[in-house]
Order: structure tokens, then C-alpha cells, then sequence
């Protein structure tokens, strides 16, 4: 029998819905981005998102079934969000989804955000295992093994800060507008590398670190200001992309060198680089390994990758009760 999970995610800036058929066919999918309103003051600002969401849900809710042309009834069951994120928002995602599932009598099944961009992945491909895994967002950085759906291994993760949320802080600091990742992304292209900034974490272990990249380039604007010369701008976008991305590299190149896996997966928002799928590209060639990147639709928040990653736990019967709970923390292992 096929299996049609209604999914919700609302972990940040996003009111999205999905219709997912056995985890792989999406049958409608209903996005309600509030990109615009953040981008006036600089970044997400929770409170205003909470609302924004709270606006947002049914409308989604509704725009989704019309797409689908199917209605709660026929779904086998309710998958939400339920980590890592925003509190408050997570809470909207969360209440709508047990709302649902109480009232149409569906089971539900609680999703982490991080694993949702994983299987993202196998909407159009199929993952198989076992694989490396590259986690790139605002908020997370880490470097996983799977061995199969749901059985992971941490081989390292970030100390302090995540790649995107320098990527989003650089962008602040040069005047960039929200959302910073895509317009330093942009910029870097029209640069050089010109600035001498240091490499994170040049040791022998998986874990990263971008406290000390991102203080250095604020550090630098602030001096260079300080004495009134010109920063250029393009120039230290690709300075700083090819450090942020080389740490990323070296520890992928140590993960093929000593697992000797074959299968690479990247998640998260920053996957949407294509600097970064370019040089992963380059390292899987070098290892004869397949790369698997989502394409941009399922690179940022959406909640197909919701479904996707809701299918295996609805086969293994692996429900959540009503005491569901929003958590802004959300280790996988």
C-alpha cells in the first residue's frame, strides 16, 4: 500500500508543507517564505517569525492540499519538525501537527531538521549506505557516518560557530543584504584572494571552527576602517570562501582517506553553494565517490525533505504521543 505523509516544518523563516508519497514522490509542496520581512532588520528576528508562522499555517496547509488535489483523510500520517530550531516556531509546526493528528486520528512522527536535509538526498536519488555525511547550515556544521537510514556515526562537528552563520555575520560586515550566504557567495565570484586570513582548526581531528576566521574579518574591517582605507569587498568575500570552504574540503579528504567510503551526501542551507559542490565535486573525482547535493528546492528548508525523512520511521512504527515538544537542540548521535 502506498504511504502519503502530510509533513510540516517550521524550525526558522519557512511555513512549508509538504505531501510526500513512500518518501520519494512529492506530491505537493506549499512554501511560505518571510525572507522579505527579516531582511529588514538583518536577520531572522524570532518573535516576528513565530507570529509570521502562525499567520501562515493554514494557509499553507490549505494551498498544499489544493496542489496535491487529496485531503487529510487520505494521508497515512502527520510528520513535523520537531528539532533542532527556533522555539517558537518549531511550537506552531509542532501544535498544528498534533492538532491534526488528533482530530483526523493519524499517527505522529517527530523529525530532526538535520536529518531532514540528509534525506532531501533521496527524493531524486537514492542514498545508499554506507555513506558520508557533510551537514552545512546556519546553524550546524558536522561530519557524519551512515551505515544505514537512521544509524549514524559523529566523526566531528564544530566547535563554536557554524560556516553559515559566518558566512551570514561577513555579510553584515561588509553591508550585504539578508540572507547573507548567497550574496557573499555572489560577491566572491567578481574577487581575488587577496587577504591573508587563517585556517580553522589545522589539527588531525573532523571538528571545525569558525569563531576564529570570523574575528579575524571583523577584526580587519574594523582596523581598515579605523584608518580609513577602503575595504575591498569582493576581494575579501573569495578570501574568505576559500577558507571557509577548505576547511570543508580537508576534512572530507581525511574522512575518504581513512573510512575508504565511496558515497558522499552534503545537507543543509550552504549546500546551495556552488563553490562548494564544485569542490566536492573535484574531491569525489579524486576518489572515484558519488556526490549526492539536492537541487536549490530541497537545499533550504522545505517540508518534503520533512516526509522523505519521516518514511523509515512510519515503516519501523516509530511514533510520537502528544507530549511532543519543541527542542532547539537536536543531536543526531
Amino acid at each position: 500500500m502506498d504511504v502519503y505523509i502530510l509533513a510540516i516544518e517550521s524550525s526558522c523563516d519557512e511555513t512549508s508543507m509538504a505531501i510526500v508519497k513512500n518518501g520519494k514522490e512529492i506530491i505537493g509542496l506549499s512554501i511560505a517564505t518571510q525572507i522579505d520581512t527579516h531582511a529588514l532588520y538583518g536577520g531572522v528576528v524570532p518573535e516576528i517569525a513565530s507570529r509570521m508562522h502562525t499567520e501562515a499555517i493554514t494557509l499553507v496547509l490549505e494551498d498544499v492540499l489544493k496542489k496535491a488535489k487529496m485531503k487529510i483523510e487520505d494521508m497515512q500520517a502527520i510528520a513535523v519538525t520537531y528539532a533542532p530550531g527556533l522555539t517558537g516556531s518549531l511550537m506552531v509546526g509542532i501544535e498544528a501537527a498534533k492538532t491534526l493528528a488528533l482530530i483526523y486520528h493519524k499517527p505522529l512522527i517527530a523529525v530532526n531538521h538535520l536529518i531532514g536535509h540528509i534525506f532531501a538526498n533521496n527524493i531524486e536519488d537514492k542514498m545508499e549506505y554506507p555513506m558520508i555525511s557533510l551537514i552545512v547550515s546556519g546553524g550546524h556544521t558536522e561530519l557524519l557516518i551512515m551505515e544505514d537510514d537512521y544509524t549514524f556515526k559523529k566523526l566531528g562537528e564544530t566547535l563554536d560557530d557554524a560556516i553559515g552563520e559566518c558566512y551570514d555575520k561577513v555579510a553584515r560586515v561588509v553591508g550585504l543584504k539578508y540572507p547573507g550566504g548567497p550574496n557573499v557567495e555572489k560577491l566572491a565570484k567578481e574577487g581575488k584572494h587577496t587577504y591573508n586570513l587563517p585556517q580553522p582548526v589545522l589539527d588531525d581531528t573532523y571538528n571545525f571552527s569558525y569563531s576564529g576566521l570570523k574575528s579575524a574579518i571583523i577584526n580587519l574591517v574594523h582596523n581598515e576602517t579605523q584608518r580609513g582605507r577602503e575595504i575591498n569587498k569582493a576581494d575579501l568575500a573569495r578570501s574568505f570562501q576559500d577558507v571557509a570552504i577548505d576547511e570543508l574540503v580537508r576534512k572530507v579528504d581525511k574522512a575518504f582517506r581513512e573510512t575508504n567510503i565511496k558515497r558522499l551526501v552534503v545537507a543543509g542551507g550552504v549546500s546551495a553553494n556552488n563553490y562548494l559542490k564544485e569542490e566536492m565535486q573535484k574531491l569525489c573525482d579524486k576518489y572515484g565517490a558519488k556526490l549526492l547535493i539536492p537541487r536549490l528546492l530541497y537545499c533550504t528548508d522545505n517540508a518534503a525533505m520533512i516526509g522523505a525523512a519521516a518514511y523509515p520511521l512510519y515503516l519501523k512504527g516509530e511514533f510520537a504521543d502528544f507530549s511532543l515538544n519543541a527542542s532547539s537542540n537536536g543531536d543526531l548521535c
